[in-house]
């Protein structure tokens, strides 16, 4: 069951989100970079230093992006996804999360609201939005089933993973100056139930002549798109192959990186088990067994990086063509059913000058059979006049959709555009960082272990000297 509360608290104050990490660095080959090593212990308690260059984070985060400016932030509503719980009745197994909402505008009744929601509701408010602003860019949920083999529903990676998916498409929504405006969207963080809501709007005859014209306006087709469309369309078609691309070798990069991760967990031991038996190489041993513990460890650390961030944006991009692909089919309808009215009233207008030509057939037929030819002919004017007047009305209104489908549409390309290269910007940012601070750290652990031998092999010496 899905309870909701209401709490009246103060207005929370807005937190600026962090400033993405900088811009690369053009460097030189004849630039020098004074840096230092990192310390690197081993398991039995021992460390080393050794020369070792630091992550360029540091360097990188002490500037911006070119084209980023700042913006005064004046966010009024924020919402979190957190708390899953798991619901067992005796007809399905399902898990609901809590949708917090804190916000200082007027329309709210109150400045905080707590709610639980079920997947199937985050569905719905999608849908409302999409059926409301069919040529707005509505972030992508993620989705409903699993792939086979990368993780099972309803385990803890699992609901975390789409915990963190439905949290931001709340916020995508609450940062859109249209979309978080909707009435559904308010409905959606307030109502403790969706129920009564769900059951509004059209019914489901009409819900069917929706799709059957949109199917029609599908296959008919547009004559001219505009250039402008083209060119999205193009971009997109060419964006989702690469994202695509991206997204699989992503994966294989995980399992592949996943398995060197365990082959060198399965090293040390063995290392460690020689070294009981060889008394000549018990301290190489070791610290060969204690190299292979700390690179296992910092490479599962990589491989959590790689799963919990670039892969989830990469997907989520991939999600996003669908739903571009979606907002140009229906901008696309809408330009296929003013064409197909337009035709409607050129055919209208043909048979109206086809009466004229055929006027004194038509005289001749009427008087034959004991009408009044006048009359007549009048009624068949009056009717197609009518007719001509109401779908003129209706071309009006549908090239006023029309308009606003495309004037929205570009603005929110714009915007889309300007939201995904921050996003890839800044996963590729703290990938490249991570991925340095990696290799920094099992490259300060095996020269570690080349200090030691050599530290070694110098009072070996020293001992045959003397």
């Amino acid at each position: 069951m899905m309870s909701g509360t209401v709490t009246d608290n103060n207005t929370p104050t807005a937190t600026k989100p962090e400033d993405l990490a900088g811009q690369v660095l053009d460097l030189d080959e004849d630039d020098d970079l004074e840096v230092f090593s990192k310390d690197a212990t081993f398991m039995d308690g021992s460390s080393f230093n050794s020369p070792m260059p630091t992550s360029p984070g540091s360097m990188v985060n002490q500037y911006k992006f070119e084209e980023e400016e700042e913006v005064p932030d004046t966010k009024d509503i924020f919402v979190t996804v957190d708390k899953p719980e798991s619901h067992v009745t005796a007809i399905e197994t399902f898990i609901t999360y809590r949708v917090l909402t804190k916000t200082s505008r007027s329309e709210f009744d109150s400045s905080e609201y707590e709610v639980r929601r079920r997947y199937q509701d985050f569905l719905w408010l999608k849908g409302k939005l999409e059926e409301t602003h069919p040529t707005l860019i509505v972030h992508p949920l993620p989705e409903k089933f699993v792939m086979k083999g990368m993780m099972e529903r309803f385990s803890d990676d699992f609901v975390e993973t789409r915990k963190r998916a439905l949290h931001k498409f709340l916020n995508r929504i609450a940062d859109h100056p249209v979309l978080s405006c909707s009435e559904d969207f308010k409905i959606f963080l307030t109502a403790e139930e969706l129920g009564t809501h769900k059951k509004q709007g059209p019914g489901f005859l009409s819900r069917i002549g929706d799709t059957v014209r949109a199917v029609a306006a599908s296959v008919r087709g547009v004559r001219t798109r505009p250039e402008e469309f083209i060119a999205i369309q193009d971009y997109v078609e060419a964006f989702s192959q690469k994202m695509t691309s991206l997204d699989k070798v992503t994966q294989r990069i995980i399992k592949e990186q996943k398995e060197y991760s365990e082959e060198l967990g399965e090293g040390s031991p063995v290392y460690t088990k020689w070294s009981d038996i060889e008394d000549e190489l018990m301290v190489p041993l070791k610290l060969m067994a204690s190299c292979l513990d700390r690179c296992h460890r910092e490479s599962e650390e990589q491989v959590l990086q790689l799963s919990n961030s670039l892969l989830p944006t990469l997907h989520e991009y991939v999600l996003c063509t669908d739903t571009l692909k979606a907002v140009l089919r229906r901008r696309d309808n809408i330009q296929a059913e003013l064409e197909a009215k337009t035709e409607t009233l050129a055919g209208k207008k043909t048979e109206a000058e086809a009466e004229v030509e055929s006027k004194v057939l038509s005289l001749a037929w009427d008087s034959l059979v004991g009408k009044d030819p006048d009359e007549v002919r009048q009624q068949r004017q009056q009717k197609l006049k009518g007719e001509m007047k109401e779908i003129k009305e209706e071309i009006d209104k549908m090239d006023d959709r029309l308009e606003w489908a495309n004037n929205a549409l570009k603005a929110d390309w714009n915007r889309w555009q300007e939201r995904m290269r921050a996003d890839l910007r800044s996963v590729f940012n703290r990938t490249a960082e991570k991925n340095v601070e990696y290799y920094e750290k099992c490259l300060a652990v095996w020269e570690s272990f080349l200090l030691s031998q050599k530290t070694e092999d110098s009072e070996g010496d020293n001992i045959l000297d003397s």
